[in-house]
C-alpha cells in the first residue's frame, strides 16, 4: 500500500476517534467497572432465561417440536440477549477506542 494511502489512514482512524469522542463522551458519564457490573448482570439474567426456556420447551415437549407459541417466546428471549450483547459489544469499542472516559478504582 502506497505511503499516501496509509497516512490518509492513520489521519482518518484520528478523525473517526475525535469525532466520535466528541459526540458519545458528552452523552455519557465517566464509567467505572462498578457502573458496568449491572450491565453485565442483566444480560447474564437474559442468557439465563433464554436458555431456561429453551430447557423448558424441551421438558414439556420431549417427543414433539415445540408449538408455534414457545417457538415466538423463544425468539423473543433470543433477541432480548443478543441486543443486550451487541450493545454491550458497542460499549466495550467505544471503551477500547476511547470515545468515553472511564476512572479506574486506584487513586
Amino acid at each position: 500500500m502506497p505511503v499516501e494511502n496509509n497516512r490518509l489512514l492513520l489521519e482518518l482512524e484520528k478523525f473517526r476517534r475525535d469525532i466520535n469522542r466528541s459526540v458519545i463522551n458528552p452523552e455519557m458519564p465517566e464509567l467505572s467497572l462498578q457502573d458496568l457490573k449491572p450491565v453485565l448482570t442483566m444480560i447474564a439474567h437474559t442468557r439465563a432465561s433464554y436458555l431456561s426456556e429453551l430447557l423448558e420447551i424441551a421438558r414439556l415437549s420431549p417427543d414433539a417440536g415445540p408449538s408455534p407459541d414457545q417457538v415466538k417466546h423463544l425468539k423473543t428471549c433470543r433477541e432480548t440477549y443478543e441486543e443486550l450483547v451487541a450493545a454491550m459489544n458497542a460499549l466495550e469499542t467505544a471503551i477500547q477506542r476511547d470515545y468515553l472516559d472511564v476512572r479506574t478504582s486506584k487513586g
